[in-house]
């Protein structure tokens, strides 16, 4: 094979290595360095010279290392076998990446595992040349910006879940507002990774998330989204899930008479007041309770309409026809006032009754001066002094 008198590089564009197809050399062979490259020189596995930009003549001159090891006689033209490779340094600012499967990730607001995918892309450049030939690319002809991203896409995958992750529970982050904060996340990664990168001889700038979805068909996220509107349903109308569930308990209860006990009654109620029952709650509970009796001796309640009473003594519900609270024994009927009794059949009635329980006669006195209605026991009228007919 002919001796090659000049070399350089002819590979295509994206490339950050390449191999001179040809080992033959010699000592007056001309090497050509582009701007922003770098060229080194391999024997054995192990590399030697290395030239930047510019054009050079690969004598023993300038390649001490290489003349060392292949002993060219100093100064005199000889052959010799030896890799070139050239290395790209420019930044390349494009190279994309995604997740191929979604990432299962805890919100840590709401406790519940979404599955999310993420994408973007990054920047590198080749900061040390000889690092990043002897540890990435090995025997390979050529390492462009699919083998770079094949290569890194295990290694940034394998930590961009923790990553991301470590920063939502650190932060405090629910996923619904994760693209909100995907610049954070993004420098955030990029100085968790840059060290990994930078010891396989590659400097990682500019890394990016453009984007981080979460599926619309997802159910965990579904849930999620529906409990937060009805979060916000709620804050506007002024009531909490807790005594929605409530209202809702008790009002089944007055719905279904037969199945209504006091200890139930009294159970939801008290759960009512714990959760502090005022306003618009109160008259539901109000709403609710009205027009139910307790029947202690049959130990249940009854929705019949009839008002109950209770006692002023021990506060015990009593049935509305009681006579005697069936608690204590004490009597239910009602203390006429003095001085209050049908004129009609002399019998005792209700203080501020207009009509008499037993007979039915009228009990409203009238002020004989201008017919103002008295009050029981009162001797003059307050409108117009006229004495009181009964007074």
């Amino acid at each position: 094979m002919a001796i090659i008198e000049v070399v350089k590089y002819d590979g295509p564009a994206g490339v950050f290595a390449w191999k001179y197809p040809n080992q033959e050399l010699g000592t007056w062979t001309q090497l050509i360095v582009n701007e922003s490259q770098e060229a080194i020189l391999f024997k054995g596995g192990q590399a030697l010279d290395s030239f930047t930009a510019g054009r050079h003549t690969l004598s023993t001159a300038n390649i001490p290392l290489l003349s060392n090891v292949v002993n060219l006689p100093f100064g005199g033209k000889s052959p010799f076998t030896a890799e070139v490779w050239f290395v790209n340094k420019m930044n390349s600012m494009n190279v994309k990446w995604g997740t191929s499967a979604p990432l299962q990730l805890q919100d840590p607001k709401y406790k519940i595992m979404v599955g999310v995918r993420a994408f973007g892309q990054f920047g590198v450049r080749v900061d040390d040349p000889r690092k990043f030939l002897l540890k990435l690319v090995g025997t390979l002809p050529l390492f462009d910006q699919e083998t770079m991203v094949n290569y890194f896409r295990g290694l940034l995958m394998s930590n961009i879940n923790e990553l991301i992750s470590s920063y939502l529970v650190h932060k405090k982050i629910s996923i619904l507002e994760i693209n909100a904060y995907v610049v954070e996340i993004s420098k955030h990664i990029q100085g968790r990774l840059a060290s990994s990168f930078l010891d396989n001889g590659i400097e990682l700038n500019n890394f990016f998330i453009d984007s981080i979805n979460i599926p619309d068909d997802d159910p965990a996220t579904v849930r999620l989204k529906e409990a937060l509107a009805k979060k916000a349903e709620m804050d506007i109308i002024g009531f909490t899930y807790q005594q929605e569930r409530s209202f809702n308990t008790m009002e089944e209860a007055a719905g279904n008479p037969g199945n209504i006990g006091a200890g139930m009654m009294n159970t939801g109620l008290g759960l009512g007041m714990g959760f502090g029952l005022a306003g618009p709650a109160a008259e539901i509970v109000t709403r609710m309770t009205r027009g139910i009796s307790f029947d202690d001796s049959a130990g249940s309640a009854t929705a019949s309409g009839t008002h109950s009473k209770s006692c002023s003594s021990c506060g015990t519900l009593n049935p509305a026809d009681a006579r005697f609270c069936t608690g204590c024994g004490l009597s239910l009927q009602p203390v006429p006032a003095e001085g209050t009794i049908c004129r009609s059949c002399s019998k005792p009635v209700v203080p501020g009754a207009k009509f008499c329980p037993h007979c039915g006669e009228s009990l409203i006195i009238k002020c004989t001066g201008c017919g103002h209605e008295l009050m029981p026991g009162q001797k003059f009228c307050a409108e117009c002094g006229t004495r009181a007919v009964n007074g």
